[in-house]
């Protein structure tokens, strides 16, 4: 089967505004209201390939770079973010097979993916959380499993199950992994029982699984002894790209309902995109929506090229993404005003707070805020003391949009990331250069003073991370040393991503424009100074204007806009 992509995806599922669309917003409203998994959804995209773009070919997959990817996902996710869960849960297992399963092992979840199956994939424990090491369900040496794991994607219907199970005693080497297929587990050895229900993302499939006395069969372990833990944990970089994907989705509709509500409604004679405190609003809803757009298709673009800085990377590029989209979905409910809660009416009355509710899933269900935070604090020091460049042809290849990636090799992702960073190591020269690009134009006077003042902050971070880890420091300081170098990293990212690309169009605005770089920028430090966004005031105005202008040629808001379907477009 060939690719597909955002354009044929968008053909195929018609406009989500139509009521009548069973692909579209109100059908994922009923089946909101009525906690319903999208079985019909999820079956018409396997007919057109969907689940198989994060497969490798080797598995039968069209998968081919994570940047194109996280686009098909995105144009799925923003009519209804369960379609996710309903057919990408399987990601996780399927990169932990890739890490370190054996042939047969890939080949029989490669069958069973291929096929629209699902391969669940159990780590996490009720009494736990996201405190893995302590982790109780046991595999003994005799090959029986016991104990309980909770919140296990489509753990209901999935026709294997890769477990992570404890076989020591200490440390992350205590636990290893088994690839159980379930079709000839007697019920008394496994029980499986619906999770409890979630606010947001209602009807997918999550469960808990118990076993009792199950017996591992010969040739079920996954890997070494001791090594399920570290596989795991690699795993959930390519997880969290994915899991942006979501929230992108969620955003460009929260946005796009806010808009289509503002361009229409007058508070005298004035259009709220026109009047200053809704605009506000939505200027820096769009700018959040712009930076997000920025840490999620840059990290992308990453992994095939640095995959040994995602430890730390995925996971800053997630806090941002997750933080940007909690902000914009606000932004956009302030100027719904009423509508953003009413259940029944315009203006996508009760799908705004699907959004809402769904947001804040998405946000927690790879990892909580402060857990996604702490996993890669200890990390920021080594990437923010070095005083070595990166290689310049390796930036160039990840933020040049038309630039070839390499095949992306999950072998070498990492529990640590080794070397320098490769956005912010050296980047008071990137900074330099983009300064004296912007020299001549004086309306980009704003932006180039903005790039000055990332500069700054970045050369800070080292003296910030060295303080604290100092005798008596803040407990917290290293956390928010963490939380500050994730806004500042994608900060970065943007003054990367324009510069290699300022003779193309991004985000539908003129190429070389500046613009949508300032609104970023504004945006991404007050977040990393801990400010009000809105305090930046005109400097992300730009990125209204570009949400607008891509709003009205039906475009997705995102770097290169991908045409959406809309009755518009059947009618002309």
């Amino acid at each position: 089967m060939s690719r597909l992509t955002p354009e044929e995806l968008e053909t195929l599922l018609g406009d989500p505004a139509d009521d009548a669309n069973p692909y579209g917003f109100a059908a994922a409203v009923g089946r909101d209201e009525r906690e319903e998994f999208p079985a019909e959804f999820c079956a018409e995209l396997a007919r057109a390939g969907f689940h198989l773009n994060y497969l490798p070919k080797e598995w039968g997959g069209t998968f081919e770079s994570f940047d194109r990817s996280l686009t098909l996902v995105r144009s799925a996710a923003r009519r209804d973010v369960n379609i996710m869960p309903g057919t990408m849960f399987s990601i996780i297992a399927a990169t932990c097979l890739q890490l370190h399963g054996t042939v047969e092992q890939q080949l029989r979840a490669a069958e069973i993916l291929r096929g629209g199956g699902a391969v669940g994939f159990a780590l996490t424990e009720a009494e736990h959380g996201s405190d893995l090491l302590a982790n109780q369900v046991r595999l003994s040496p005799d090959g029986l499993l016991d104990g309980e794991k909770w919140m296990v994607g489509l753990g209901m219907r999935c026709e294997a199950l890769y477990v992570i199970a404890r076989t020591g005693e200490r440390g992350p080497g205590a636990f290893s992994a088994v690839l159980l297929d379930l079709g000839d587990v007697p019920g008394d050895q496994l029980e499986r029982i619906p999770a409890a229900r979630t606010n947001g993302m209602r009807g997918i499939d999550l469960a808990r699984l118990r076993f009792t006395g199950l017996k591992v069969p010969d040739g079920a372990r996954v890997g070494k002894e001791g090594e399920g833990l570290e596989a795991a944990v690699k795993a959930q970089q390519a997880v969290r790209l994915m899991s942006m994907a979501g929230s992108l989705g969620i955003a460009d509709t929260a946005v796009r309902l806010a808009l289509d509500f503002a361009a229409e409604h007058k508070v005298g004679r004035t259009v709220l995109t026109a009047s200053p405190w809704p605009r506000r609003e939505l200027s820096v809803a769009a700018a959040a929506l712009l930076a997000a757009d920025v840490a999620s298709l840059t990290a992308a673009r990453g992994v095939h090229v640095v995959p040994e800085a995602f430890s730390v990377w995925a996971l800053s590029a997630k806090h941002v993404v997750a933080e940007a989209s909690d902000e914009l979905i606000r932004r956009a409910g302030a100027v719904l005003a009423t509508r953003s809660v009413l259940r029944e009416g315009e203006h996508g009355a009760g799908l705004f707070q699907k959004l809402q509710r769904d947001s804040a899933v998405v946000r927690v269900i790879d990892a909580s805020t402060l857990a996604n935070l702490r996993s890669y604090a200890g990390q920021v020091p080594t990437l923010t003391e070095g005083a070595a460049s990166p290689d310049p042809a390796a930036v160039a290849t990840v933020f040049t949009l038309d630039a070839d990636l390499p095949p992306y090799e999950p072998a070498r992702l990492d529990m640590f990331a080794r070397g320098v960073d490769p956005v912010l190591a050296g980047f008071p020269d990137a900074a330099a250069a983009v300064s004296g690009a912007l020299a001549g134009d004086e309306g980009a006077a704003p932006v180039a003073a903005l790039v000055a003042q990332l500069s700054e902050a970045v050369t800070g971070l080292g003296e910030l991370t060295r303080a604290a880890r100092l005798p008596g420091a803040d407990p917290n300081a290293l956390v928010d040393a963490a939380e500050r170098y994730a806004w500042l990293h994608t900060a970065g990212c943007a003054v990367h991503l324009w510069w290699a690309n300022r003779d193309r169009s991004l985000y539908g605005t003129e190429p070389g424009s500046a613009g949508w770089l300032g609104a970023v920028l504004g945006y991404l430090l007050a977040r990393a100074d801990g400010t009000d966004p809105r305090l930046k005031g005109a400097v992300l105005a730009p990125a209204l204007d570009a949400v607008l202008a891509l709003r009205e040629s039906d475009r997705l808001f995102c770097a290169l806009p991908v045409r959406l379907a809309t009755t518009r477009q059947e009618e002309s």
